[in-house]
């Protein structure tokens, strides 16, 4: 049987202004109607599979939860307190596969790539069940068709099986001459970073190759702690292990790694640039979402969320419009749009990290406008859910609702604010709000003080472990 192991970390830092490192790429929908975690787990759907151990960084743990609990699963959710690479992470899912003594096949599989060939996908995952059930540690190598320079390669050596390799060696990003030469050689793959092996092997191998890992993620997970679905690991000690890539902590050295290709229409969404590669286009080679209008234009990308969007005489060009950003860009110079995201980090400015729409686990918000001593948010709650019992230091708040019924605690006093009434908080005065209906709760919220940052909120109770 295969236990998925999907790696959820990471921030998509190219693909921003939509990725953003509060709501990176794999939990939007850039590609189909689905996020791409949500894809990830579907296309799984064919295979005989337990339900999935999801590994992500802290701050997504709601976003990874909801996502998965509206397709129906319900695994294990790996709590990441920091970032130490694919190694540690790897071996928490497979200290936790191996809790009640089973020894899965772990399928580790990124949550952001698209694979569109779902058919060709299952076929070379169940050739690489028969190279795993031989203890064998399988990489998959994604069949390349052009020189591309952002990708690791993968050098086949001698055939093993009936669909696997002897995986010859590992090679870092080349230049654009030698990554054709591995094009034209026919025995190079670009390394895909998804693997399938047996939970006891990898750990054998990381044991012998790189203990320090091994030892530190087992006193994590010794010490870890369940809250609904999360499993939680001490900030502390994950801190002392050592972060390393699984490539180089055991596939580069164990004598047991096998490739198997995968020729799957793979993609692993880098930039805007590979959106546009993938994407329908129209008869101008436009790829639009949104309200767009596009005039003497070729070959552009164009993403849009609310205004109206017109191109003119341009082309190859890059457009994405959020509610509180604008990109344009060149589409041959999108690699480079971290560079702006550096830029937003060491300016202090928060449009790298977070939209102006913020999702909680109990709904949304939209910061609507806000000067020197006010803003105001346009709140969601979803029904049933309830934010936490709280209190502000330094603002006073307004609610009005719009739509819905809410249920309020202010103070020592609970009742139901309806559709255009209203409720004032002064500062320091406990308080809550809750959805009873069975529809979502909408209204205004109006802040005014001396500090509004999100910072300033005291949480007495909470449902989703806030407090």
């Amino acid at each position: 049987m295969i236990l998925p192991v999907i790696m959820a970390g990471g921030s998509g830092t190219r693909l921003w202004p939509l990725s953003r490192s509060m709501y990176p790429k794999q939990f939007l929908n850039i590609v189909g109607d689905n996020t791409m975690l949500q894809d990830t787990v579907l296309r799984l759907a064919n295979l005989e599979t337990t339900k999935s151990i999801v590994i992500c960084n802290n701050e997504h743990r709601f976003l990874a939860a909801e996502q998965l609990q509206t397709i129906g699963e319900r695994g294990d959710i790996i709590l990441e307190p920091v970032g130490r690479n694919t190694a540690p992470a790897i071996a928490l899912a497979a200290l936790k596969a191996s809790e009640s003594g089973d020894d899965p096949l772990l399928l580790v599989l990124a949550a952001d790539h698209v694979i569109t060939n779902v058919i060709a996908f299952e076929e070379s995952v169940q050739a690489a069940i028969k190279l795993a059930n031989q203890d064998k540690l399988v990489t998959f190598g994604i069949v390349a068709d052009s020189p591309e320079t952002g990708y690791g390669y993968i050098h086949r050596g001698d055939s093993f099986g009936d669909d696997g390799y002897i995986v010859s060696q590992f090679v870092e990003k080349p230049n654009k001459e030698i990554a054709q030469q591995y094009i034209d050689s026919g025995d190079y793959y670009w390394n895909s970073g998804m693997f399938l092996f047996k939970a006891s092997r990898y750990l054998e191998e990381l044991n012998k190759y790189f203990p320090e890992i091994l030892t530190a993620c087992k006193k994590c997970m010794e010490t870890a702690t369940k809250d609904l679905d999360f499993i939680r690991i001490d900030e502390e000690l994950f801190k002392q292990c050592p972060s390393e890539s699984i490539d180089y902590a055991v596939m580069e050295k164990t004598s047991d790694a096998v490739v198997v290709p995968l020729d799957a229409n793979w993609s692993d969404i880098g930039s805007w640039s590979a959106i546009w590669d993938v994407s329908d286009k129209d008869a101008s080679g436009n790829r639009t979402l949104g309200d767009v209008i596009t005039v003497d234009s070729k070959n552009c990308l164009v993403h849009g969320e609310e205004r109206l969007i017109t191109l003119l005489g341009v082309e190859n060009i890059v457009v994405v419009d959020t509610k509180d950003s604008l990109l344009v860009a060149d589409k041959a110079k999108v690699q480079e749009v971290k560079k702006i995201v550096e830029i937003l980090k060491s300016s202090d400015r928060e449009e790298w990290k977070i939209h102006r729409e913020v999702y909680r686990p109990w709904g949304k918000y939209d910061s609507i406008d806000f000067g020197e001593r006010y803003q105001v948010k346009r709140i969601t709650v979803k029904a049933g859910a309830k934010l936490s019992v709280q209190m502000h230091h330094h603002r006073s708040e307004h609610w009005v609702v719009v739509s819905g019924t809410a249920r309020v605690t202010n103070g020592e006093d609970v009742f139901f604010v309806s559709e255009n009434e209203s409720t004032y908080i002064p500062i320091g005065r406990i308080h809550a709000l809750e959805n009873p209906g069975k529809l979502p709760l909408e209204l205004i919220e109006v802040q005014t003080g001396s500090y509004l940052g999100e910072d300033d909120i005291v949480r007495l109770e909470d449902n989703y472990g806030r407090a």
